[in-house]
Parts: structure tokens; C-alpha cells; sequence
């Protein structure tokens, strides 16, 4: 069998706390109208700080100085009450013997917080990175590139998982093989290159095993 990497998102894949974090917003920013639904749908991937600028132009006015320090409290609190992993990810993860590591656009501490109440820290170890120490966010390639090379193994080596448009054009720019996990019930995007779409995680192991076999 070939030797591969697989390379994973966390947040939407394989813990669920898109609607957690965008549960946040709406917390501390009673004035918005959105559900947690729409604001998942319109900053599933995306940079806080982008996030930040969109939400001081809808709402035309300035986001409290203290504003990611309270969000950031915030998450925790409900990560901490709340968080679970993604439907069959605990069973994918006893079953999928690769290299295996975590590249996420999260902070380490959101990282390690999540990994630690989801159960999912035993499979990871300290193979986890985020952008806020490589300091390259998605869809530039650059997280993981870096996650590539500090597990020792060349692009077109890996596979990465994801389920964000921008975390599906950063592993096509940085030449490796996408598989976009679309949760069930939630509408499959338009295709992005030439990754593959699935909607069950026990899926993933025969996924995984075949592009080893390529």
C-alpha cells in the first residue's frame, strides 16, 4: 500500500462547531437577524477577521475593541457544554491507520480545547496546526504545505479533508488530493477541481484506501 497523509480540517469535519461558533455571534450580537444556519453558510471557513469586517459592514458600525476576546470566551464556554464530534468520526478514526493530522485556520488553544472535550485528542497527539502559528490562512496553500512537510511527506502524497469552499481551493493550490465532506441533509456545492464529495465519514477509509492504491 502506498504511503499517504491525510490531512484534516477540524472545524465542520470532524467536530461539530460550525453552528457553536456562529452560535457566538449571535450571543454577543443581538442586533444581527440571521439564524445560526445562514451565518454557517455565509462564514463556513472564512478568516475571523474577515468575518469581523463583513458583520461592521452589515451592521454599519465598529465591533467593540474587545470584541474577539468576548467571542472567543464565548466559544469556549459552549465548546465546553456543547461540542461533539461529527456523526461516525470516532469510528472512522479507530479504522484509518495513516498518518494523520490536523491543519485548521483555529487558534492552538480553540484546537486543543476541541480535540480535548470531542474525545478526538488520543488520535491526533500534537499533530495539529493552525494558521495563527504558520501564518497562512485558507485558500492560500500554505498551512498545508507546512502540515505536509513537518509529517514528512511530499503534496501530492496527501489527502486532505475538508468541507469549506476555501479549504478545498487551499489543497488544490497546494497540490494535493480533496475530499469535501458534505454533512447529510446539508445541499452539495458546486465542485471545485477534481475532489471528491462524501456525506458519510465511514465512508473515508475505502476513500482512503483506494488513492493509496493509485
Amino acid at each position: 500500500m502506498s504511503r499517504i497523509c491525510v490531512i484534516f480540517d477540524l472545524d465542520g469535519t470532524l467536530v461539530d462547531s460550525e453552528g457553536l461558533c456562529n452560535q457566538a455571534f449571535l450571543d454577543l450580537l443581538p442586533q444581527l437577524s440571521d439564524t445560526v444556519e445562514s451565518l454557517t453558510q455565509r462564514y463556513r471557513g472564512k478568516k475571523l477577521s474577515q468575518i469581523c469586517a463583513d458583520l461592521e459592514n452589515r451592521l454599519c458600525q465598529n465591533l467593540p475593541d474587545a470584541f474577539e476576546q468576548h467571542y472567543r470566551q464565548r466559544v469556549a464556554e459552549l465548546f465546553s457544554r456543547e461540542l461533539k464530534p461529527m456523526p461516525g468520526v470516532l469510528e472512522m478514526l479507530k479504522v484509518t491507520d495513516f498518518p494523520k493530522c490536523i491543519a485548521s485556520s483555529g487558534p492552538p488553544l480553540k484546537i486543543r480545547q476541541a480535540l480535548q472535550v470531542s474525545g478526538l485528542a488520543p488520535y491526533f497527539g500534537g499533530n495539529f496546526f493552525s494558521s495563527y502559528e504558520v501564518g497562512s490562512w485558507k485558500p492560500e496553500p500554505g498551512l498545508f504545505q507546512y502540515a505536509a512537510n513537518a509529517m514528512g511527506f511530499m503534496p501530492g502524497q496527501c489527502v486532505v479533508v475538508e468541507d469549506s469552499e476555501v479549504g478545498i481551493e487551499a489543497a488544490a493550490a497546494a497540490g494535493m488530493k480533496a475530499f469535501r465532506y458534505v454533512r447529510k441533509g446539508e445541499t452539495s456545492p458546486c465542485r471545485t477541481g477534481d475532489e471528491m464529495s462524501f456525506d458519510d465519514m465511514l465512508q473515508l477509509p475505502q476513500l482512503l484506501a483506494h488513492f493509496a492504491k493509485c
